[in-house]
């Protein structure tokens, strides 16, 4: 049992002596000493970058172009119209692919003016009565509105309105007349 004692005795020593040893202070780091002054020029600074000339050509101002249908009056635009008139087959207000080709024209000129607002005149021929050929004329003019509104035009910059019969085009009395007043007509009503 003696034995074991010192072995005890042993290893407390042994723990004590080395928690002695982990006490010590860690060595400081000591300042620099300050550079040694000498006489060296300091670098030469480096001259400032030469512009690079710009070989890429500016191109020229592009020319504002007048366009007559901008500074016209209204009666001069309605005069000369840049529209096209749809026509139509007797007693029909279907949009068809001449009419089609005719209306998309029509749109580029709508978007290249976006502050215009048309009106869209629906007509017809002679024949039938006066409420049957208003009525025609009304959905005439609104299948042209229909499809110009597909083709991306605001609803609320165009307008209808039926003539009927009433203001022809044409006043002959024979098809080749007929043909011409059966139509949806285009009048710009504001720009």
């Amino acid at each position: 049992m003696m034995t074991q004692k010192r072995y005890v005795v042993v290893m407390l020593a042994l723990v004590v002596f080395a928690g002695a040893c982990h006490k010590s202070k860690p060595p400081l780091a000591k300042p620099m000493p300050p550079p040694a002054t000498t006489n060296v020029p300091p670098p030469p600074t480096a001259a400032p970058p030469q512009p690079v000339p710009d070989t890429t050509p500016v191109p020229p101002e592009p020319k504002i172009v007048d366009d007559p249908l901008t500074s016209s009056d209204l009666d001069a635009i309605n005069k000369n119209s840049p529209f096209q008139p749809v026509f139509f087959a007797l007693d029909s207000y279907d949009v068809d692919g001449a009419a089609q080709q005719v209306l998309t024209g029509d749109a580029a000129i709508l978007k290249k003016y976006p502050t215009w607002v048309i009106t869209i005149e629906g007509h017809c021929d002679e024949r039938g009565t006066a409420e049957y050929n208003l009525a025609l004329g009304e959905k005439r003019a609104l299948a042209a509105k229909t499809y110009l509104v597909s083709l991306g035009i605001p609803a609320d910059r165009l307008r209808t309105v039926s003539y009927g019969k009433e203001f022809p085009f044409d006043p002959g009395h024979d098809e080749g007349a007929w043909s011409k007043n059966r139509r949806a007509h285009f009048v710009v009503t504001s720009k």
